[in-house]
């Protein structure tokens, strides 16, 4: 028989099978195979008053293949779970192997950080058991996620119809929020400038007022600075000249965040849209003999580089720009980083960019040279640039001009595409030397108010205090977009970059969040939690007491928000609803902001904001054939097409085509289905937790 290797993806079971041969047989989980189910009390899944004991369940949509996988496991002599190397990927091993009945000291688990020959062979050479830490670390989180998420969500939709609240998310909002308060907060100040051009050898240079009487200068009112204006018509004087010179180290490897601010910022693509992209050149892509992974794994926070890449890179730098191009870095790690794996970069510098293009989409290929450049870069020599700075004086006033060339291009050679880099050349002056302005002129400014995050900005932000893990950061900017809460827009016609607005929903999110759990929605309390949750993969925390400080602290916060926060009642239109005369009112739908009458579910009066009222059912006189005392009305949907449907609606939900055809709701066919004979038992599969010992409380 012979070998099963279970992984998530689809397509990296492909590239996998390519490198073990005929004797493995690799499939697919497709993901998670299970969570917690939503039973117990509150609907949590979690027996919080027995130590945190979670229930899981098979997902839906994952009964068959568990069953398939069960199959064979049993025709198998042995079975590898070969999932991603992280917590995450740790945890679908374990709930594979509860699921397949595997013992819990089986040493089947093979971890890669790059889908290779080598990588994959090796691995199989030193299987290892599941490392419980690891589950234990991102099964807290999971409960924790699912606390906040079910119960802070619950309320907030309960008093103001927000669509939900999250751990890490709700403090990313808060970011954004506080962000555009500080912008509506500033006071703009004045100041002036006095900026000169000169010209020498018909080469023509800039320099601005820098000193007034050896101090900075400040020049807060427009009388300040004509009056430097007009003790500056004369001749200025050359009266210093320093030439300098300075080197630029390479930038570090690719991590997770640095790819997603670098993605953003040079080639406009959205942090999910990254990991999408980056995920498949893990996996592997047919570059015609076979899938082979490109990249390393992308969800890695450390900045290392492995011995034979290094060794390679340094290789292939002597031999294709020369020696002087060569760079010895060994990237450090900051100091909350993992280092469970590499930084992300390619399997093989074989693969060049322009070889491997053809098959490569647009998409793929642009992501996959700017890793190939930043790693390859990271090895490379500094920059050298040759630096000159002159001030030119007139009585008690400095002005200085500064310029700077590129002497020697080193790791700009790879990576001068991603660098905005402009040299600015003077013209050859001597001190003492006497020059004229060709132009003098005073300029009046504004202080500007702080910057919108983009989502490079906020990513920065994020990892900068330690809120959430690299690898989440994703989903959340997607999450906070998709409950309505911010939009990620252009500030200005004129701008080309997109920042995040907060909404009126999200503003009043983060308000009412402030109000009553400011203690734990912040930057520092959060950061904190990723901190405990680190220590418990390490082995050094217990995840039960984690959780227990965590709901001690939580549960008193939200009894007094459901004791004394307000329900926030619907803005009134100014209208009567024309159906039944009752107030209309705004209300948040999943496409936005609408007008609905007050008196729903009674009236189901609905329109869009600024839009046409929505077409009256028509009576058609004939009798619903379902109920048999309600009238099909001829109605519009959402999609502007008609059909028929029953007028006794929600008690009736008949439908049909206008030409006679019945309509089944996908509703109505999801409660058929579900009130079906199961296909199968494994749909009840339940596991109580086993990866710890009750413990007891001190």
């Amino acid at each position: 028989m012979k070998h099963l290797v279970i992984v998530e993806s689809p397509s990296k079971s492909k590239t996998i099978q390519k490198y073990l041969g005929k004797d493995y047989e690799v499939v697919s989980s497709k993901g998670h195979i299970r969570d917690l189910a939503i039973k117990g009390k509150d609907g949590l899944g979690v027996d919080v008053e027995n130590g945190f004991i979670p229930t899981y369940e098979v997902s839906k949509d994952k009964v068959d293949t568990v069953a398939d996988l069960k199959k064979l496991a049993k025709k198998s002599d042995a079975v590898y779970l070969a999932t991603d190397p992280d917590r995450e990927g740790e945890a679908i091993s374990w709930h594979l192997a509860q699921e397949l009945g595997l013992p819990e000291d089986a040493v089947d688990r093979v971890t890669f950080h790059e889908i290779t020959h080598d990588a994959v062979e090796q691995a199989f050479k030193n299987p290892r058991a599941i490392d419980m830490d690891l589950v234990h670390s991102q099964e807290t989180r999971r409960i924790l996620d699912r606390i906040i998420g079910f119960k802070l969500s619950k309320l907030l939709h309960n008093k103001i119809k927000s669509k939900s609240a999250g751990r890490v998310q709700s403090v990313a909002l808060k970011l954004i929020v506080e962000r555009e308060k500080e912008i509506a907060a500033f006071v703009p100040v004045e100041y002036w400038t006095i900026d000169a051009k000169f010209e020498k050898d018909g080469q023509t240079f800039n320099a601005a007022l820098s000193k007034i009487k050896g101090e900075k200068a400040e020049l807060h009112t427009e009388e300040d600075a004509m009056k430097v204006f007009n003790g500056c018509q004369g001749d200025f004087m050359i009266s210093s000249i320093k030439e300098t010179s300075k080197n630029t180290a390479p930038f570090r490897p690719f991590i997770t965040s640095t790819l997603q601010q670098e993605a953003s910022t040079k080639l406009g693509f959205s942090a999910k849209r990254t990991m999408s992209v980056a995920q498949r050149l893990y996996e592997g892509i047919d570059i015609g003999n076979g899938q082979e992974g490109l990249i390393t794994y992308m969800r890695t926070d450390s900045y290392r580089l492995s011995d034979v890449y290094t060794k390679a890179a340094h290789a292939m730098i002597t031999d294709t720009y020369g020696k002087e191009y060569n760079g010895f870095y060994t990237a450090k790690n900051d100091a909350n980083a993992q280092d469970a794996h590499e930084a992300i970069r390619p399997t093989s510098l074989n693969n060049d960019p322009e070889k491997i293009k053809a098959y490569l989409t647009g998409e793929q290929y642009k992501l996959y040279k700017l890793i190939y450049a930043r790693a390859l870069a990271s090895q490379m020599a500094p920059a050298k640039f040759a630096g000159k700075s002159i001030i030119l004086s007139q009585g008690d006033y400095d002005f200085s001009a500064s310029g700077s060339s590129l002497v020697f291009d080193g790791w700009l050679k790879v990576y001068g595409d991603y660098y905005s880099n402009k040299d600015t050349i003077l013209p050859a002056l001597q001190e003492g030397e006497a020059i004229r302005a060709s132009e003098l002129t005073p300029n009046q400014h504004f202080t500007e108010p702080p910057a919108r995050y983009t989502e490079a900005r906020l990513i920065k932000e994020l990892e900068e205090q330690g809120v959430g893990r690299p690898s989440t950061y994703a989903m959340i900017i997607d999450t906070i977009q998709q409950r309505g809460y911010v939009k990620l827009d252009r500030s200005s016609e004129k701008s080309k970059t997109r920042v995040f607005f907060p909404t009126e929903q999200g503003t009043l999110t983060v308000e009412k969040l402030d109000e009553y759990f400011s203690s734990i929605i912040n930057v520092k309390y959060t950061a904190e939690m990723e901190n405990d949750l680190d220590k418990i993969a390490d082995g050094d925390a217990d995840e039960v007491k984690t959780l227990k400080t965590f709901w001690d602290t939580f549960t008193p916060l939200l009894d007094e928000a459901y004791e004394k926060m307000e329900k926030v009642k619907p803005e009134e239109v100014g209208e009567a609803c024309p159906d039944c005369g009752s107030p209309l009112v705004y209300r948040l739908g999943r496409y936005g902001k609408f007008i609905s009458c007050s008196a729903f579910p009674k009236c189901r009066y609905t329109r869009q904001i600024g839009g046409k009222e929505k077409e009256k059912p028509e009576p058609t006189g004939r009798t619903c054939p379902e109920c048999g005392t309600g009238e099909l009305l001829k109605r519009q949907s959402r999609y502007k097409t008609y059909f028929y449907g029953c007028s006794n609606f929600p008690k009736c939900h008949y439908m049909e085509t206008l030409e006679g055809e019945k309509i089944v709701s996908k509703k109505d066919k999801a409660a058929a289905k579900k009130a079906a004979p199961k296909k199968t038992a494994a749909a009840k599969t339940t596991a109580k937790k086993t990866t710890r010992k009750k413990k007891t409380e001190a």
